[in-house]
């Protein structure tokens, strides 16, 4: 089968200001920095990966070093914008788990340029609801151990947290623009979802608090951040998702009633976690990442396949930023099969497996530079053991809990031909928006309401008010 051609145009430029009548030495020092720049960014240059539709923006992946002394090295994927990319953003996405893949997740099933092509896994497909249609889109696998990213340091997986987490990836961005120094002027904004709720503002937290200590050579123009379906507050989280699934009658009254009764989640007990063993069990035979969705069915599985929950939400912070959400569940072994149920229009619940494929072809890792030390593991969607998502009722909990001034309560917003998109509340400092219609990962449920909302976002517009 041929593969789909996808072509659209793009004129870049990059231009160099030398300092006014450099010194020898000076001069000589800035031509080996710029040679070393060419160097990287065309050794990491992707020119066409198997099965790729033709595309005329340009495209890097490789490893930035994080850790030289544990050899731990962190890889990326870096499209540039489809058009005018010297003017546009630059938007990092981060999904969660914790420990998932930002490459499996986010750039191959939901705002990356190319999907996998169900019935033709040779070919890659362009999705024409990208979000690099909006910016400079860059996806990073961390922390170490997910996805390509490695460690030499075997003791390096046992440490791993947040804190580890933040400091690797904020390392990993000064790294990067040591590599992509043409982008580093540009308005720099965080995205991601779900443990994204602390992967996010904690590298948020980090760019804000290291900027004020480091000279202008190192300086990140943060502007901005948005978490999508995040977990943010582990007992509003869990009270959440355990009321969101009984008002949706996923659970019985009789099961809701002894969660009510045994659980105070901000000190869970033996007795709680019985009668959430009974609740998690639920979700054996429907996908809890959006409960209307159809699931996978395969004789054998080769990956997880994460969906989500029928209305998604946004929060806007720093000064803006934005949440979708997150709840604990083991991932689906090999092996373990699903019912069969029909498919929603545009949505196939086994795209997981296409992407499990596609990435663990030798000629495909070649195309990206990636799995260079030959890693001991095939690559996967998620290294954690669990996993998760957060409704909206967790989210309006931790909303609650911050005690925040609103300045606009609850107002629809409206997508094309006239239709409400969902809902939104500003409060000081943060926006939190609703998607309708939408699940766990927003892009894959909502593609075209989601551009539209990262459109408006990097512009810091409102979301239309009013139908158009």
């Amino acid at each position: 089968m041929k593969c789909f051609q996808y072509l659209s145009w793009c004129v870049i430029v990059v231009w160099l200001v030398l300092p006014f009548g450099p010194v020898r030495g000076d001069r000589v020092r800035l031509d080996e920095e710029l040679a070393r720049v060419s160097h990287e960014q065309k050794a990491d240059r992707i020119h066409r990966l198997p099965g790729q539709p033709k595309v005329t923006f340009k495209q890097y992946s490789g490893y930035v070093t994080v850790n030289q002394t544990h050899g731990r090295a962190l890889f990326y994927w870096f499209f540039q914008a489809t058009h005018e990319p010297t003017k546009q953003p630059l938007l990092l996405w981060l999904n969660g788990g914790p420990g998932c893949s930002s490459i499996g997740y986010g750039l191959a099933e939901e705002l990356g340029p190319f999907f996998p092509h169900k019935g033709n896994p040779e070919c890659l497909k362009f999705n024409p609801y990208t979000w690099n249609k909006a910016a400079n889109l860059l996806f990073l696998e961390s922390p170490v151990g997910v996805g390509f990213s490695y460690t030499n340091t075997s003791g390096d997986l046992k440490q791993l947290g947040d804190a580890i987490t933040a400091k690797d990836s904020y390392k990993f961005l000064i790294n990067w623009f040591r590599r992509f120094p043409q982008f580093k002027s540009h308005d720099f904004y965080i995205a991601g979802e779900s443990y994204g709720g602390h992967y996010v503002p904690q590298l948020a937290e980090a760019i804000y608090e290291n900027n004020k200590k480091v000279n202008k050579h190192k300086h990140i123009n943060l502007k901005g951040f948005m978490i999508g379906n995040a977990a943010v507050d582990d007992e509003t989280d869990q009270k959440g998702m355990v009321d969101y699934a009984w008002d949706h009658a996923v659970i019985s009254d009789s099961l809701y009633h002894e969660i009510q009764s045994n659980c105070n989640f901000s000190n869970v007990s033996d007795t709680c976690n019985a009668a959430l063993d009974k609740y998690f069990k639920v979700y054996d035979i429907i996908d809890m990442y959006s409960l209307y969705a159809p699931t996978c069915v395969r004789p054998s599985s080769n990956s997880s396949s994460a969906a989500a929950t029928t209305t998604s939400h946004v929060i806007q912070d720093l000064p803006r930023h934005l949440s979708f959400r997150y709840v604990r569940t083991t991932r689906i072994h090999p092996g373990q099969g699903r019912r069969h149920r029909r498919p929603l229009a545009g949505y196939d619940p086994c795209l997981g497996d296409y992407t499990y494929a596609y990435f663990n072809r030798p000629d495909v890792q070649k195309a990206l530079h990636a799995n260079l030390t030959k890693i001991p593991y095939e690559w996967s969607h998620c290294s954690g053991d669990t996993d998760g998502r957060v409704p909206v009722t967790s989210t309006r909990y931790a909303l609650r809990k911050l005690a925040l001034n609103i300045t606009e309560d609850w107002t629809p917003w409206y997508t094309y031909h006239q239709q409400v998109g969902g809902w939104r509340t500003i409060y000081d400092g943060l926006t939190f928006v609703t998607v309708r219609g939408a699940g766990h990962q927003v892009p894959t449920f909502a593609p075209r309401k989601s551009l539209q909302l990262i459109r408006h976002f990097l512009a810091n517009k409102k979301l239309p008010s009013k139908p158009f």
